[in-house]
């Protein structure tokens, strides 16, 4: 595919509108909702998002959208994977060592084969407790909130997938601690691991670092800094930092349109499956990065990136179009 450009320029404002990913390394210290801000004054920018939140204390990878790729932000690929520490011997209300210390109890004599023998119960699919302090929602209310005002929180037990998790070190001591990698979907707990893990064992614990190394599709050997970020030329092309959305897509299969059917496409019309059957296979279209029962496609005409379509019984039905030089021939 011919590259696109990452930058327009938008006639009711006289700055520059930039489409496309970031793939942000998060500081320690600040929220998901601080790095936007600070993407959003960086690049001068209004329309900035991101994909799965990280708490201050984490660091890592932090999936930024700006301009139209916020429409794009739910057909990234799913998976993430996290470094995370355990401390074991104590206990906070957070289930991190940014929260209250509630109980201390040295443990110099845990070793890390009786851990090991307990991390295949951690794998697979599993149940979890999200920690009190987190942001999910119960009638409304984000559980942190009532956390913070001391009211009781019953907080909801929810089946999240854990893929693999693997020892990267271990230091003993009175209060020793555990390097884990972590695999997971969607919604699992870090902190909450690293709780069970404590109430397992009997001695508590909780984490003490969480880095998160993949996410969305996003490595962290490839994200930036922000004061990389801030050096992003008006310019710009994927090899200064921004990444097309086309390219952030690989996990959907393309589909390229003859050019009457992605003008049609692209002012709203489903489109069949069996007129157009040269151009939309159910089955061949599928590359080996597409997601088993994804029904979601990239659209493409003359090499153009349109936006991404989904294939719903015999019709292409337009979910996300995107503004593009075909629009306007």
């Amino acid at each position: 595919m011919a590259k696109q450009s990452l930058i327009f320029k938008d006639s009711k404002d006289s700055c520059s509108v930039i489409n496309g990913f970031l793939n942000l390394h998060k500081p320690r210290g600040i929220t998901a909702h601080d790095c936007i801000s600070r993407v959003r004054k960086l690049l001068n920018q209004k329309k900035v998002g991101h994909s799965g939140t990280l708490d201050p204390m984490a660091t890592g990878v932090l999936p930024i959208a700006i301009g139209n790729c916020t429409r794009l932000l739910r057909f990234l690929p799913e998976g993430k994977a996290y470094k995370a520490t355990i401390r074991f011997g104590i206990i906070t209300n957070t289930d991190d060592m940014e929260g209250e210390i509630l109980t201390q109890k040295e443990c110099p004599d845990l070793k890390l084969i009786d851990i090991e023998r307990l991390l295949p119960l951690f794998q697979g699919t599993i149940q979890q407790r999200p920690p009190a302090f987190s942001a999910i929602q119960v009638n409304g209310v984000r559980l942190y909130d009532l956390a913070r005002a001391g009211l009781p929180v019953e907080v909801p037990i929810r089946t999240v997938e854990v893929y693999k998790i693997e020892v990267l070190a271990w230091r003993s001591g009175s209060f020793p601690e555990l390097d884990l990698m972590i695999a997971c979907g969607s919604g699992t707990y870090i902190r909450a691991i690293a709780r069970d893990l404590g109430e397992l064992l009997k001695c508590g614990a909780t984490l003490s670092g969480l880095e998160r190394t993949f996410s969305n599709g996003f490595d962290l050997i490839d994200s930036k800094t922000f004061t990389e970020i801030a050096q992003i030329p008006e310019t710009s092309e994927p090899s200064h930092g921004l990444i097309s959305a086309d390219a952030a897509l690989q996990n959907l299969a393309m589909i390229e349109l003859p050019i009457d059917a992605a003008k049609r496409w692209t002012q709203g019309q489903a489109l069949s499956t069996n007129q157009y059957s040269r151009y939309i296979s159910l089955d061949s279209n599928l590359s080996s990065a597409s997601t088993s029962g994804n029904n979601y496609r990239r659209i493409y005409a003359q090499a153009q990136f349109l936006g991404v379509g989904e294939i719903h019984v015999d019709q292409l039905i337009p979910v996300v179009v995107l503004e593009t030089q075909l629009l306007s021939q």
